[in-house]
């Protein structure tokens, strides 16, 4: 074998895992860092940030409200979703959102151009489309998946809001 082929060979060997790790993670629902760092650690509002707390805390913690994201959050949870316009993927995951959310009740689906909301991207660390983020009544993140979620892990997300 000559080191062409070989080169060859391992270039299609990574290519092959990177795309099953990929495809396997692709829209997963996961419990945002930020969370689980503040585990027990009470939440603040936009209104009341706590000064003692520290600041990555604070920021990591901080609940997206109603008059933030633009729309009313749903009273149960709320599916946040961050699209934009040429997104195959988007227009999916709109249904799938829409579709959960129209049969569970005080679930609301929220979606945002990502593009005309940058503030909020970079805020959240948004680097795809589509992303969706389940946030508690109270707007706290509870889940997130970045790419086109599953409509039964949604529906368990959901059902992890009311654990949290």
């Amino acid at each position: 074998m000559t080191p062409g082929v070989i080169a060859a060979i391992a270039a299609l060997a990574v290519a092959l895992v990177g795309g099953a790790v990929w495809r396997r993670t692709n829209g997963l629902m996961r419990t945002p860092p930020a969370q689980k760092a503040t585990a027990g650690v009470p939440v603040p509002t936009e209104d009341s940030a706590d000064p003692a707390m520290p600041p990555d805390v604070a920021d990591a913690a901080l609940a997206l409200s109603a008059d933030r994201i633009g729309h009313p959050l749903g009273e149960r949870a709320t599916l946040l979703q961050f699209s934009s316009a040429f997104c195959a993927p988007c227009r999916a995951t709109r249904r799938i959102l829409a579709e959960v959310a129209g049969m569970t009740e005080g679930v609301a689906h929220v979606e945002i151009d990502a593009e005309a909301r940058l503030d909020l991207v970079r805020e959240l660390n948004v680097l795809r489309t589509p992303t969706v983020l389940v946030l508690a009544g109270d707007g706290r993140i509870v889940r997130r998946a970045s790419g086109q979620p599953r409509k039964p892990d949604v529906i368990a997300a959901i059902g992890a809001v009311e654990g949290v």
